[in-house]
């Protein structure tokens, strides 16, 4: 079932716990092979969690480890540094 034209997916936060659009959050996943990585299209399968690329957002959500809980796994330092970088937000290979 398709949503209204007028109507915009929300999404939480996990580090702030606001709500907000689809488009304004960066989605990230669990690999099957483990770890976690970003999702540029938001559609990939598996565990999700969305978090907005705002350094405070991701700040919180590492000091409460949000993101960790949220997925069900260890987030790797280098994903932390590329959240926080605001380096491009494409998915690792």
């Amino acid at each position: 079932m398709k949503p209204h034209p007028d109507q915009v997916p929300v999404r939480t936060c996990v580090g702030c716990r606001q709500e907000a659009g689809k488009q304004a959050l960066i989605r990230l996943v669990r690999r099957a092979e483990g770890g976690a990585a970003v999702d540029g299209t938001g559609r990939a399968t598996g565990r999700g969690a969305d978090l907005h690329e705002d350094a405070a957002c991701v700040d919180l959500a590492r000091k409460r480890r949000s993101l960790d809980l949220a997925l069900r796994t260890t987030i790797p330092p280098e994903l932390w540094l590329h959240l926080l970088g605001g380096a491009s937000l494409s998915p690792s290979p």
